[in-house]
């Protein structure tokens, strides 16, 4: 009866552990990084990539804080450096862009396409001109087939933004926004503090094959700049722990 006995303990703990909330069959998801295409600001620690915009204390910084919105949400963080491919996606949940300086190829566009049509996740976001220009950068080319586009420079030149209580934020977030890009189309969330909600800088949209995309003209806040310009409390690590949660939900 011993084999007996110890295979009923085995289901009791089992059960005890997801009647506790622990799915012990849960997969981690894979957040990827793009780094391969002049990215300003985030590139793979292991590379020691230090530069007087990002030295290697801020870079281990910001990695931190995005790895620690990650794990929360039982994710990975990994990093694409070669040009982004079908096969490169197909072992991603969520795909993080953030200020690119260089053109996407036309496969690499496809792939990206597919990918959020079929369920994929993306976050992107492109800056202000003063870090690359519409021009040099072909990203609507990722985000207009989902109904969103990057537009100019905003004339607002305020400082402050928040987020909107609402499917993507818990709260209503304080965060940077000191120069911006505007965003049109998808479900704005994220606003200028002067704009009294209007010319958002963070739209979201959702596919009918389940995908996940959140647009983002100002890039500071998913930077973790806490502080800036006499203002000390912006709520970035929140604000992207939630943003974060929604597209790997």
């Amino acid at each position: 009866m011993k084999p007996l006995k110890s295979f009923t303990t085995s289901i009791l703990v089992l059960v005890v552990l997801i009647c506790n909330g622990t799915d012990v069959f849960a997969q981690k998801k894979k957040m990827l990084i793009d780094v391969g295409h002049g990215q300003k600001f985030y590139s793979d620690p292991a590379d020691k990539i230090s530069t007087d915009l990002v030295p290697t204390d801020r870079l281990t910084y910001m990695t931190g804080e995005i790895t620690r919105n990650a794990t929360a949400n039982n994710a990975t963080v990994g990093y694409v450096k070669a040009p982004i491919t079908k096969d490169a996606l197909e072992k991603c949940d969520l795909l993080f862009i953030h200020s690119p300086g260089s053109k996407y190829s036309a496969d690499e566009i496809a792939a990206i396409k597919q990918y959020v049509e079929n369920g994929g996740s993306l976050f992107v976001v492109m800056e202000e001109d003063y870090w690359s220009t519409l021009d040099q950068v072909n990203v609507n080319d990722l985000v207009t087939p989902f109904g969103i586009t990057f537009k100019g420079d905003s004339p607002d030149k305020t400082v402050g933004g928040h987020s909107v209580v609402g499917k993507i934020t818990k709260k209503k977030y304080s965060i940077p926004s000191h120069g911006l890009r505007l965003v049109e189309g998808g479900t704005p969330f994220a606003y200028s503090n002067a704009s009294a909600d209007k010319s958002p800088f963070g739209v979201y949209t959702e596919t009918k094959g389940g995908g996940k995309m959140v647009a983002m003209g100002e890039g500071m806040v998913s930077l973790y700049m806490t502080s800036w310009q006499d203002v000390d409390n912006y709520e970035c690590s929140p604000f992207m722990g939630d943003v974060i949660g929604w597209l790997l939900k």
